[in-house]
């Protein structure tokens, strides 16, 4: 306990501690006279000594539940140093697999090197791998502006990649490469993907600290899956680590824009057959490592900038790329696949010649990919919609040695005539634009997809019209905290799980956010079912508990576990009806008047949240309004979409001189024109936005 009296934790570390929310954490400090007193800090942002958090926490029945883990990591967070804090959790990942271990690393100091043991005390007990996860993935969180990871969703579509990509490929021995491997992710998707006996990993990473802790969680990943890794910390472009090894499969996500890769010294270096990078391409540099490292039929996929697809000093290895057929497909990311989240990042897939009798000929065409549309817009923190996107990219892979096989919208193969031009540019946004405009068949169905939803809409405004209103009926309500405390319902509250980085275990649900609801409400991950502390069922009121996403209703389809601010309502059917529950709770009046109202991204009090107090056969009466608003709201959204996109294409066509004389040829004049645009001085006079003649 020593070590840890003067680790400083905020009041969100202590939430996390104790398996609450702030709130509740900053309730007990106004509520209990014996909670600890600030040691450092600010009044916003105050700070308490570890030890006694965990002391009240104790003494209070507050850690009844809650692991030793959520204790730990404030600890390794003290130690300070990046490096230090790193090399202290690869080192308690060694002892939990070697419980025997006496010796640490020599960049350890003491201080650092008692916690590794204590953490791998904790690891045997609670689980080895999951402790040490759990810690990667914290110490991940508080450097993420000092390190790029490769999000194991990209990891997993990348191996996937690879593993199709690799002309010959079977279910022999396979070795894989990553030369620039950081903490892991890459090589540790490439044998969930690839596991099979005979498997080799050889990994380095220049970075101590980084090549540790991938260390640590290859060597997890080989006592779960019975493969071999090796991880070395190496400078793979400076000092080659593995010569002369050739990979079946190499993945990569380099360093970008680095000028300092060592263009002088690696002149004369064999590796660049397709010519010298020069010393503003050091991405071509990878690109060329990773060429020389591949068996005859082996395939790379390696994470690029995009400018590297069009910048003029790398036009002719790009040149030499293509006519050798090693450059087979690029495919451009939507923003915030991975770091940095704000550009459009490009996947190269790569593929040395095979050699034999049954070899194919150098290809006489790429495949270029645009798949930017898969964004998911409007969130914090965008990315992409990540099994719509691999279920694309990996149709689109298919074609890349199948000259008759169709491609999926945004796809095109290039022949390689039109790409080795002066600028040898291979975006492919500059090449399938065209081939993803919609067809004149394509339009006319839209257009009367659009009118369909255009006359259901009028439909059920004519019906909505109709309601009468008596506002003099005073309402009875109750919050739901009451109805809660009547047995009425019961109140679930959704949490981050507790494990987030590589592949849940056991049973998984989908796993809903708030950032999904600010996009399409699609649920952006996966996690273990076991993990989740809410999961929505069938017929269960969902409720965003945030101002900027405040939403209710109710959820169908498969259990789905809930994230922060997500609350699970399930009634009793003999007392609410859960659609008539939805509708309440969603009112914009019913959210303002429970929310803090300290900026968008505050909370609103679920428990505060009112409903009318109504006997069951008019909870059905309103049940049916509510869901026959919230259709109209849905249909509303899909026809806006529609016209929306129906604008643009019909927009380009127009711009592309697409219009044949006879869709205008005897026409009379748009009906409508006018309405919503300025008329010209002295033309008619405007009325409530629509034009009339002067009379």
């Amino acid at each position: 306990m020593s070590t840890s009296d003067a680790v400083p934790v905020s009041l969100a570390e202590i939430a996390r501690i104790a398996g609450v929310g702030r709130a509740a954490v900053s309730n007990w400090r106004r509520r209990h006279d014996s909670f600890p007193t600030r040691i450092g800090g600010t009044d916003v942002s105050p700070q308490f000594s570890l030890a006694e958090v965990e002391q009240w926490l104790r003494a209070n029945g507050k850690l009844d539940t809650i692991g030793g883990r959520e204790l730990l990591w404030p600890r390794f967070e003290a130690l300070g140093s990046r490096d230090e804090s790193g090399l202290a959790i690869a080192e308690a990942a060694r002892r939990m697999r070697a419980p025997r271990a006496r010796t640490s690393h020599a960049r350890l100091t003491p201080e650092a090197a008692e916690l590794a043991a204590e953490a791998a005390r904790l690891g045997r007990k609670e689980g080895a791998r999951a402790t040490f996860e759990f810690l990667l993935q914290r110490w991940l969180e508080t450097h993420v502006r000092q390190l790029s990871t490769t999000p194991p969703p990209l990891a997993t579509l990348m191996a996937r990649i690879a593993l199709a990509a690799r002309a010959g490929g079977g279910d022999g021995d396979l070795t894989v490469l990553d030369p620039a491997c950081g903490t892991g992710h890459l090589a540790a998707a490439a044998v969930q993907e690839g596991a099979r006996p005979g498997l080799v990993v050889r990994a380095s990473e220049r970075d101590p600290a980084l090549a540790a802790l991938a260390s640590a969680r290859l060597a997890f990943v080989a006592d779960e899956h019975a493969v071999r890794t090796e991880t070395v910390t190496a400078d793979a472009l400076r000092a080659d680590p593995f010569p002369g090894v050739r990979a079946d499969i190499a993945l990569c996500n380099p360093p970008f824009n680095e000028r300092d890769w060592g263009y002088e010294e690696l002149a004369t270096d064999q590796r660049w057959a397709h010519g010298l990078p020069p010393r503003t391409e050091p991405e071509l540099a990878w690109v060329q490592h990773l060429l020389a490292h591949l068996e005859p039929g082996g395939a790379a996929v390696v994470v690029l900038p995009p400018a590297v697809a069009s910048r003029k000093a790398g036009r002719r290895i790009r040149g030499s790329l293509l006519r050798t057929g090693a450059l087979r497909a690029v495919v451009a990311l939507p923003p915030g696949s991975a770091q940095p989240h704000s550009v459009s990042l490009q996947l190269w897939v790569l593929r040395a010649a095979a050699d034999g009798p049954g070899a194919l000929p150098p290809g006489q065409d790429a495949l270029l990919v645009d798949a930017t549309r898969f964004a998911r817009t409007g969130a914090r923190e965008p990315g992409p919609h990540w099994e719509a996107l691999q279920t694309h990219v990996l149709a689109a892979l298919e074609a890349l040695d199948r000259a008759d096989a169709e491609l999926p919208d945004g796809a095109v193969r290039v022949p390689l005539i039109e790409l080795l031009d002066d600028e040898v540019d291979v975006t492919p946004g500059r090449h399938t634009a065209a081939s993803t405009e919609p067809s004149g068949r394509e339009l006319v169905a839209a257009w009367k997809d659009l009118g369909t939803l255009l006359a259901d809409l009028g439909r059920r405004a004519e019906r909505l019209a109709e309601l009468g209103f008596d506002a003099d009926r005073p309402p009875a309500t109750a919050g739901v905290g009451d109805l809660v405390k009547a047995g009425a319902l019961s109140l679930r509250a959704g949490q981050q799980p507790s494990e987030a980085t590589g592949a849940p275990a056991g049973a998984t649900v989908p796993f809903l956010t708030v950032a999904d609801l600010l996009t399409d409400g699609t649920p952006g991950g996966l996690v273990a079912a076991s993990s989740a502390s809410a999961i929505a069922e069938e017929g269960d009121v969902v409720v965003a508990g945030v101002v900027r996403a405040f939403k209710a209703w109710v959820h169908e389809g498969p259990p789905t576990a809930l994230g922060p601010q997500l609350y699970a309502l399930r009634v009793d059917p003999a007392k609410l009806d859960a659609h008539f529950l939805a509708g309440c709770l969603r009112s914009p009046a019913n959210g303002r008047q429970a929310g803090t109202h300290a900026s968008s991204s505050s909370r609103v009090d679920i428990r505060r949240l009112q409903v009318l107090q109504l006997p069951l056969p008019e909870q059905a009466a309103y049940a049916e309004v509510f869901r026959t608003l919230r259709t109209f709201e849905t249909h509303l959204t899909e026809a806006g979409g529609t016209g929306r996109g129906l604008v643009s294409d019909v927009t380009d066509l127009l711009a592309a001189g697409g219009l044949t004389a006879s869709s205008v040829a005897g026409r009379n004049p748009d009906p409508c024109r006018g309405v919503g645009d300025r008329p010209p001085m002295g033309s008619g006079r405007v009325v409530s936005g629509v034009r009339h003649a002067d009379g």
